[in-house]
């Protein structure tokens, strides 16, 4: 489901979740069972299981989990905006900070831009359990690179 509007962010306004989902294919995204699940005008969200592959080992889930899926929704997002034949993104600095822990489920993290600027994009991705409460909050800082031709 998009809800993109005259004023979206993204450089392809008609992009949808379907789309989006080969991205995920054969990668970590993949493993860990992350899909992107909505796209609006400024923003998408993606889930992700908590389960055997993104818990610690005393039940609840894993930081590093956690900061897999705020970079994925990041990254794509960024990747969005940016026309790709000109561009490509890449991470430079990721932060987190765990709220909350999360034994079952799954989480949603949205994620929104904070700053959007010719060399680099600053993303707040938030995540949250089934039953709406915050469970982290991250910052992802990507850079926007020219492609060599």
């Amino acid at each position: 489901m998009s809800d993109s509007a005259a004023s979206s962010i993204w450089f392809h306004p008609n992009i949808n979740p379907e789309m989006l989902a080969a991205l995920g294919k054969g990668n970590m995204g993949e493993w860990l069972g992350i899909e992107f699940s909505q796209i609006g005008a400024d923003f998408i969200k993606g889930t992700m299981p908590v389960d055997h592959r993104t818990v610690q080992p005393f039940g609840v889930l894993h930081g590093g989990a956690s900061v897999v899926l705020a970079e994925t929704l990041g990254s794509i997002a960024s990747s969005l905006v940016v026309d790709n034949s000109k561009f490509y993104c890449v991470g430079l600095e990721v932060n987190a900070n765990h709220l909350r822990p999360v034994r079952s489920g799954k989480v949603t993290g949205t994620c929104r831009p904070i700053h959007l600027g010719n060399t680099t994009h600053v993303w707040d991705i938030r995540l949250h359990n089934e039953q709406g409460k915050l469970t982290c909050i991250c910052r992802l800082t990507v850079a926007i690179l020219k492609l060599e031709k």
